[in-house]
């Protein structure tokens, strides 16, 4: 660790203790809301989008561990929950065999820390069915935004271009090149710190 740094078994403690009692999650919405509102923006989204980017997990670690057949990566997967602007409200890490639907699940135990003007999640369609039924549920609308059949080449799908945007930041931090983590919880931990740090960056 830098010389800067205190030990860094002190270091590991209080990234640890703020990850598991909330304290990342309430830092992350805070710099969301004040970087939105430095833009001219309501402090809260209405609109979030939603994808995965699946990455290779380092060698020897076994935990949570799956091949993504149709990306052909064996690792994980990261969810990200993102407003128009690219900023990460939420996010998962799981094994990347698990089914997008169902591997999104728990972020919407997280929706306290989403907003109270969030009316609509939009997805791609792999995470119709049991992802949908948890939206309906707390109320939110389910929108599918994908680009028509017949188009070809890139096409820019309702906001979701907007998450790959994300995804393409997140290669420049080193420890989110690929999941160096043993758990999934302090991958997922990384990607909120990588988001604080982008909006520092735009705040100062």
């Amino acid at each position: 660790m830098p010389n800067a740094f205190p030990k860094w078994t002190a270091v590991y403690y209080y990234y640890r203790r703020w990850q598991q009692d909330g304290t990342l999650q309430r830092l992350n919405r805070a710099l969301n809301e004040a970087d939105r509102q430095a833009h001219g923006q309501e402090a809260t989204p209405d609109v979030l989008c939603l994808d995965s980017q699946s990455v290779k997990l380092a060698p020897r670690i076994a935990e949570h561990r799956g091949t993504d057949g149709g990306k052909r990566v064996n690792g994980r997967k990261r969810q990200v929950l993102v407003d128009r602007n690219g900023r990460i409200w939420a996010c998962r890490s799981h094994a990347a065999n698990q089914h997008d639907s169902r591997g999104a699940a728990p972020i919407l135990l997280e929706r306290r820390h989403w907003g109270p003007r969030v009316t609509t999640i939009i997805t791609d369609h792999a995470y119709r069915g049991h992802f949908t039924k948890g939206l309906l549920a707390r109320g939110l609308r389910h929108e599918i935004g994908s680009r028509p059949p017949s188009a070809k080449g890139f096409v820019p799908a309702g906001c979701r271009w907007v998450v790959e945007r994300t995804f393409a930041w997140l290669n420049f931090f080193r420890r989110l090149v690929m999941d160096y983590e043993y758990t999934p919880e302090s991958h997922a931990a990384w990607i909120l710190w990588a988001n604080v740090s982008l909006c520092l960056n735009r705040l100062l």
